[in-house]
This record gives structure tokens, sequence and C-alpha cells, in this order.
């Protein structure tokens, strides 16, 4: 029975463009298949778009508009990883197997429990049976830690690999997942922040891995510069890559280096919009953003993590403290959201400041 739908419509010629940025997005509804009519491709989404979306859907495709319309509901697609493995786990395990894997281009990453470990090996080999896409599946062996921020992984199944090319918004990105840190959870952030760089603006982004945040401004606003600054040596040679790839050479400008140490010397007072992606210790380097940002004010994105009790008007009042702290005033904080569950009770919060 046909299913009422909000699509965007679209020429063919941009069809597989439009439906990766819907998917980015999270609006494209994977349970319908995509209407084709004539010139066009109808794209079906899960949800009406919100303002933001609204904007990159006008700005990244000209010719495309939205409408109704009705689809055709999909097919029960490939068995679940349950079901692959119903028989081959004692049942009370079932119930514990992973619910999400990070994906970053062909590689999935998973979190095994405990419970698990002794069953790894197949679960990973039964990824690779319900994601024709993946390669390889590694597991996470510890926490995200150290001056590079890089996580401890075993390779589970697949290819013996950990680097990839991760595309997202239309930009290819070098990843090796042993050496930089990357989240594909972001890339609705990565978006919104890109979105919001006006012209002629100078972004210094204080934590720029392999450039995530720095190629897609620079792809999407070439008038703006962007210095992407990253501490870790294996990062920064991945995000030269990707700006050369990515064709934003003379827009992003990869430096190696301690973000303190720059917002006090080479970037010191330079810019209008400063990009802290750094949530475990990001409020430690609130000096360095207050250094780097003009004399006469500008915005900063903060990230940071917000465990229960805690709560983002906490963080808020923190991050404002800190400001302060530096001779420099938070005037307000235009957006403040949860932007992904990191952990139980543990939130990633992002607020865009206003400060002075």
């Amino acid at each position: 029975m046909p299913k009422p739908a909000l699509s965007i419509k679209t020429p063919k010629k941009q069809g597989e463009r439009t439906i990766a940025l819907a998917a980015q997005l999270g609006l494209f509804d994977k349970s319908l298949e995509i209407g084709r009519e004539d010139c066009y491709l109808y794209v079906p989404l899960a949800r009406q778009p919100d303002e933001t979306e609204l904007a990159v859907l006008k700005r990244e495709m000209v010719e495309t508009q939205l409408e109704s319309r009705d689809f055709v509901e999909k097919q029960p697609s490939a068995k679940t990883l349950s079901q692959i493995l119903e028989n081959k786990l004692p049942p009370h395990l079932l119930d514990s197997l992973p619910q999400a894997l990070d994906v970053i281009g062909d590689i999935a990453i998973i979190e095994i429990p405990a419970e698990l470990k002794p069953h790894e090996k197949l679960i990973g080999d039964a990824i690779l049976q319900t994601h024709r896409n993946i390669k390889t599946v590694l597991a996470k062996a510890g926490a995200v830690s150290g001056t590079y921020r890089v996580r401890e992984l075993a390779f589970l199944a697949g290819e013996k690999k950990t680097r990839t090319v991760h595309k997202e918004f239309g930009c290819q990105y070098f990843v090796d997942v042993a050496k930089a840190y990357f989240s594909p959870r972001l890339s609705h952030e990565h978006m919104r922040v890109a979105s919001l760089v006006e012209p002629g603006e100078v972004v210094s982004d204080l934590f720029a891995g392999v450039g995530p945040f720095s190629v897609l401004i620079g792809k999407i606003q070439p008038n703006a510069k962007v210095y992407a600054v990253d501490i870790n040596p294996d990062a920064v040679e991945l995000l030269k890559t990707n700006v050369r790839v990515n064709r934003v050479d003379g827009r992003v400008f990869p430096i190696l280096g301690d973000a303190r140490e720059l917002a006090a010397t080479k970037l010191s007072g330079t810019a209008d919009r400063i990009i802290m992606n750094l949530p475990e210790t990001a409020i430690d380097f609130v000096d360095a953003a207050c250094q780097a940002v003009k004399p006469q004010g500008g915005i900063i994105h903060f990230y940071g993590f917000v465990r229960q009790p805690d709560s983002a008007e906490n963080l808020k009042h923190r991050f404002t403290q800190a400001v302060e702290l530096n001779g420099r005033k938070v005037r307000e904080f235009p957006f403040v959201r949860n932007v992904r569950e990191t952990a139980p009770f543990e939130s990633q919060i992002v607020l865009d400041a206003k400060i002075v």
C-alpha cells in the first residue's frame, strides 16, 4: 500500500549527492523506495527539515524542492545481527548485542560488553554479513585518552587495517582510526557550524584533528580563512592530505602545535570564530580561545561533557567564569544543545557563546 511522505525533488544528475546529504542530516527515510519520474528523483524524508537543515539543502542543492507524494515501502532487508547469531549464542546473551556502531569509511567500530568478549570474533563476522559496505570490524579496547586523543582498538574481522576514507557532505577525509580521533556522530555539528561562517571570517579550529570542521568550512565558504591546529603530528599529516584532496588550499591552513602557545603568539587576536572540540578538557583552554579571538569579540563553539547530576546550565556557568577570569565577558549563548549521548548518564554538549 502506498505511503505518503514529504520528499526532496531533485534532478537525477544530483540524485546521489542529494541522498547522501539527506542521510547526513538524518532526514532520509530508508524504509521507503526512492521515487522516479522523468528526469527527477524523489528522496523520501522521515520528518520535516528544521530551519538549519532547510538552509543547508537550499545552499547545497540549488535545483531542489520539497514535495509530498506517495512512496512504496521497502521489502524486509537482510537479517539483523540478532537473527544471524540467534543459533550461535546462548539466548540470554542476545539482548547484550551492540545496538549501535560507528562507521568511518568502510570500518566499523563497536563496543563489546564484558559478557560477550568470548564471542567477539563471531560478532565481528556477523557484522560483516549484515553491513555489506563494511570491510573491517574493530572493537573499542579503551577510552579516548592522551595528548593525541587516540583510542586502543582490537581487530575483530575483515581486512586488518585502521586507515580508510570517510565521505561527509561531499568531502573526503583520509582517516587512521588508530592514530587520530574522528567521530562520524558529529557530522550534523560539522555542517551546522560551517553553515554559520560568513564571508571574510577568520576561524581558528584549535583541536582540528583530520579536519572535519575546517575542511567543510573551506569547502562551503571559500571567502573565509581557517587556521586548523592540532598537536598530533599524525592527525596534521592526514589533515594536510584532506586539505589537498578537497581542494581547499589557500583557505585552510594546517598548523602542528600546541593550541595555547599558538593562541598567545601567531594566532593572538586574529579570530572571528573559535572551534573548541575537545570535550574532555576544553575548559582548560578557554584562556587560549580568549587570546585568539579578536579584541572586539567573536563566537566560540565550545564542546564539553556533562555527567548527571551535572547539567548544561552548570556548564554554561563554568564556561562564563573561565571567560571572565581571562578578561572577557559572555554576552549571550545563542545556541545550546545536547549533541549526543556518549555513555549512560553522560552527554556531549555544545555551547555557542558570543564573547566581547
